[in-house]
């Protein structure tokens, strides 16, 4: 159990270290394709559309094959498809390119969180934003390196870079998975004893379907706040703030951070207050530290608002697709990831047009409201979550 956790853990951090990676370039890559704000938004489409795309069909895959042999499989893929964005020249091949890259981040995804879950349930306690505190602490590694090197390494190098970091890490790590078979893997095998046994059924039922729906809506609020942080916040301290580029990419690094500390001391938080008092006060933190961050007339402020929204957003997502996984297994997973990454979907496009219309700062508002979102189903859920 011990070898599996820490495996999994190194392959949540780098995921989040490669996705950082990939967020603090987007300004250059924004500058060498000449994208308007509009037209990036559409470009950063295709990464969620990739991944919503494949989630689902993730799902199958796990059930099929298994959590740790596709969760290493799509490590493999994942730092092979980053260094396709700096090599594009246009909007509409970077937003192809980037349809390849959310595919595969989408995979790993479903595939890591599926596993964790059925590493959660053997262990008996709620270690889950555990593992979100490793992707949220390779987030913070990615985007703080990224900023050092923003100066002094093109995109190209700087995401070649971490191509070759990504392989050598899913070498090291993956073999620990694919000798040890997860927790849940036993459901997925016949045995003689059971071979006259019908197969089980992966339809969900109607009240199922409904409790997974529901903590898919609060990943999707939490996703989309996710998403225009790491998309954009940068953006908006160069643009708007006027802030040096370091300063700039190490907006994303501040929300990462802070994220890392909430996910760190989840565990404890949900066992001192239960699931639903902890959505609630996160998302009512998160919309309060969104407000700060967008509407801050000074970069050091709003550096702080990003900070606290971090803290608020930290466990919303984890508890959400954790809850889902417990009832439906990866086919809850994938549903509640893909309602989740539909609000990625949705927050770029959105915040890229909202920009345009209004303001950059008066579109990151939108993260608040959803938070809010959140916290409200949480707490409009509680009995049925209790249940």
């Amino acid at each position: 159990m011990t070898r599996l956790r820490i495996a999994l853990t190194v392959f949540f951090a780098l995921d989040g270290f490669i996705f950082a990676g990939w967020v603090v370039r987007i300004p250059a890559i924004k500058e060498q394709t000449g994208a308007s704000a509009s037209a990036l938004g559409l470009a950063l489409l295709g990464v969620s559309a990739g991944a919503v795309i494949t989630m689902m069909l993730t799902g199958r895959l796990c059930r099929r094959f298994g959590n740790h042999e596709v969760t290493v499989a799509c490590g493999v893929l994942l730092p092979l498809t980053i260094v396709l964005p700096p090599l594009t020249h246009s909007p509409l091949t970077l937003g192809l390119v980037l349809l390849a890259f959310g595919a595969a981040y989408g995979g790993i995804n479903v595939a890591m969180n599926s596993a964790a879950v059925e590493l959660v349930a053997a262990l008996g306690r709620p270690v889950m934003p555990s593992f979100h505190a490793a992707f949220s602490l390779g987030g913070m590694v990615g985007s703080g390196l990224g900023g050092l090197v923003a100066a002094h390494l093109s995109p190209t190098r700087h995401l070649m870079a971490i191509m070759v970091i990504g392989l050598v890490v899913t070498a090291a790590a993956g073999p620990t998975l694919l000798r040890r078979r997860s927790p849940g893997a036993q459901e997925r095998i016949p045995t003689p004893t059971r071979a006259q046994e019908p197969a089980p059924s992966h339809r969900l039922d109607r009240g199922t379907r409904t409790l997974v729906l529901v903590f898919g809506l609060i990943a999707l609020c939490t996703a989309y706040g996710e998403g225009a942080l790491a998309d954009w916040s940068a953006l908006h301290m160069e643009e708007d703030l006027h802030a040096h580029p370091g300063v700039a990419a190490a907006s994303y690094s501040c929300f990462a951070f802070a994220m890392t500390i909430g996910r760190l001391t989840g565990t404890t938080l949900l066992e001192r207050l239960g699931r639903t008092r902890t959505l609630v006060l996160g998302g009512a933190t998160g919309a309060v530290g969104m407000l700060f961050g967008a509407l801050a007339p000074s970069v050091w402020l709003a550096l702080v608002g990003f900070a606290v929204t971090g803290l608020g957003l930290a466990n919303l997502f984890p508890v959400a697709v954790e809850r889902a996984g417990a009832l439906a297994g990866p086919t809850g997973v994938a549903a509640a990831s893909t309602l989740g990454y539909g609000g990625m979907l949705l927050g770029p496009p959105a915040i890229g047009f909202m920009a345009d219309w209004f303001s950059l700062p008066l579109a990151l508002t939108s993260v608040a409201l959803l938070a809010a979102v959140a916290a409200t189903i949480g707490f409009g859920t509680r009995r049925v979550a209790a249940g």
